[in-house]
């Protein structure tokens, strides 16, 4: 296990609410006084069997799923919001969000009141047992809205429901309002992976997007828009229909430099042999969001997901997702888990752009710096200046020891369009193996990176070498104090995605199944099955995605 150092970072303190991070007393993952992590979770604030849910296994201080959002008119001020006490059946007891003042170098923490635990009750309409999916925008006036999945019981069963969840802070996220219900379902459907976008030309305008399953496994977008700054917000409705034998998923709204919505999704078909395949789709809407035109194929997917390569656990990973960025000349831009980026041996990170606001798109190239190994979960942020940058897991410090999984959080830099990238290490080596078991190790199928003038933040989740505390949440910066600096840089150029044999792609069929229902809560679930799921789409009695 190779030892990294990191630029110095004189100075921080942290400000840890509720008391020491992770579980009572000092977190065993506070970092050093010289590194540019800071530790944004701490102690939970749930206790007992608040929620009133208490299947499955609890990993309670375990933070996962982390997002983040810069306030545009105060650069120091950034709001993170992850997942909190994350279950081994889907979900968590709810979600938490940290605001920072100071660029991230000190937290403040705030439960969000989507959950039991978290203060929902029947009176604010959020009286649900767990929470999960969260996400964070800010409107150009400062404003910021975030989103919860919240929901009860097994998916399609009596007395199941679930609900999307928006929440505002006016004050940088020191506190937040009740929240506003966008749509409420039983047991005969499952709203999953939604999104938020507050419209970075007009503070009036908010958009969140989600995928609505039904119980014969299809899944529609859905959308819903407030036009007054969330005070009110139109009813849901169904923007795209992929036809009863396919879904979407991982919809997110990005907003053009001339106000045009491009909605970036997954298609998932299923033929009538039941093999599955899926591609990456844009569709756009001129008119905020009224009226939405034909999608558009952005790229096919070829995600095998993420695996421990010594003992072949599975770990639940961004397979299936893509995380999607608007440059300031108005270029889209893509990044996801791709195969062929990976010489079909295993996933690497792929990236495609569009220069025509997502009607044509660029052949996918692979950017990963070391595609020997499998690399996982990127993100992708533009900075003021167009300089682009993605982070990604990979396992290049793994050994072939199967009681460990070191893994590494890696950031690349590219200025020229993605041509080439520099590299530079976030975090790591730390074992994954210690991750929440919830289908597969989790640290989220997602994890946060924003940007602004002149620098990226990464917000992710690592594991912490105590069982009583698995996860936290941490933020990087190396521009936090003087004298931080790029170390361990080295150049790569993009790469074609290469073509892949029958076999593999037969492989990439079973892995769009698994994956779908690595995101499913079921008895597999309540296992700790950490290979997979039961068989079949909803082969199990009771499921939720989460």
């Amino acid at each position: 296990m190779n030892a990294r150092r990191f630029g110095p970072l004189a100075g921080m303190a942290l400000v840890l609410w509720f008391g020491c991070g992770g579980g009572g007393g000092a977190s065993p993952g506070t970092p050093p006084a010289d590194s540019p992590e800071a530790l944004v979770s701490a102690e939970s604030p749930f206790s007992g069997d608040c929620g009133g849910d208490s299947t499955g296994t609890l990993y309670a201080q375990a933070e996962v799923e982390p997002y983040l959002a810069i306030n545009p008119t105060d650069p120091g001020n950034l709001i993170a919001v992850w997942q909190q006490d994350r279950w081994s059946d889907g979900g968590a007891r709810g979600l938490v969000s940290g605001a920072s003042f100071d660029g991230g170098r000190t937290w403040s923490r705030t439960p969000l009141p989507v959950s039991r635990c978290a203060g929902g009750s029947p009176a604010n309409g959020a009286d649900y047992p767990r929470a999960s999916d969260p996400w964070v925008s800010f409107a150009p006036d400062g404003t910021a809205f975030a989103i919860s999945l919240s929901f009860a019981g097994g998916s399609f069963t009596p007395g199941s429901a679930s609900a999307v969840l928006v929440v505002r802070s006016t004050d940088g996220g020191r506190t937040w309002s009740a929240p506003a219900t966008l749509i409420a379902d039983g047991a005969d459907a499952f709203n999953d992976k939604q999104t938020i976008t507050a419209d970075p030309t007009d503070s009036r305008r908010v958009y969140a997007v989600w995928d609505r399953v039904v119980s014969d496994g299809s899944g529609p977008t859905f959308f819903a828009r407030t036009l007054d700054g969330g005070e009110n917000w139109e009813p849901a409705r169904l923007i795209y229909d992929p036809g009863p034998s396919s879904q979407t998923l991982g919809n997110l709204v990005v907003v053009l430099p001339d106000g045009t919505l491009v909605n970036v999704f997954t298609q998932i078909d299923t033929a009538p042999d039941q093999t599955q395949s899926a591609r990456f789709a844009v569709m756009r809407s001129t008119d905020h969001g009224a009226t939405w035109g034909d999608p558009v194929v952005a790229s096919g997917m070829a995600a095998l997901g993420a695996v421990d390569p010594d003992t072949q656990a599975g770990i639940r990973n961004s397979a299936g997702l893509a995380s999607a960025a608007v440059a300031p000349d108005g270029t889209l831009i893509l990044v996801w888990q791709d195969a062929r980026a990976g010489g079909g041996l295993h996933d690497g990170i792929a990236f495609a752009t569009s220069a025509d606001g997502g009607v044509t798109w660029s052949d996918g190239l692979g950017i990963n710096a070391n595609p020997s190994v499998a690399a996982f979960t990127p993100s992708v942020a533009v900075r003021a200046d167009g300089t682009v940058g993605v982070t990604y897991f990979d396992f290049r410090d793994n050994t072939s020891d199967p009681r460990s999984l070191p893994t590494d959080l890696w950031l690349i830099v590219s200025g020229d369009g993605g041509a080439t990238w520099s590299e530079q290490p976030v975090a790591g080596p730390f074992d994954l193996d210690l991750a929440p078991n919830a289908r597969g190790l989790f640290l989220g199928d997602y994890q946060g990176l924003a940007s602004d003038e002149d620098r990226f933040v990464p917000l992710y989740a690592r594991t912490n070498p105590r069982a009583s505390n698995r996860t936290d949440i941490y933020a990087w910066d190396e521009s936090l104090a003087p004298g931080a600096r790029r170390v361990s840089v080295r150049q790569a150029s993009s790469s074609r995605l290469v073509p892949l044999p029958a076999e593999t792609r037969r492989r990439i069929g079973e892995s769009i199944d698994r994956q779908r229902r690595g995101r499913l809560r079921g008895e597999a679930g309540r296992r700790g099955d950490r290979r997979g799921g039961p068989p079949g789409r909803f082969g199990s009695r009771h499921v939720r995605m989460a």
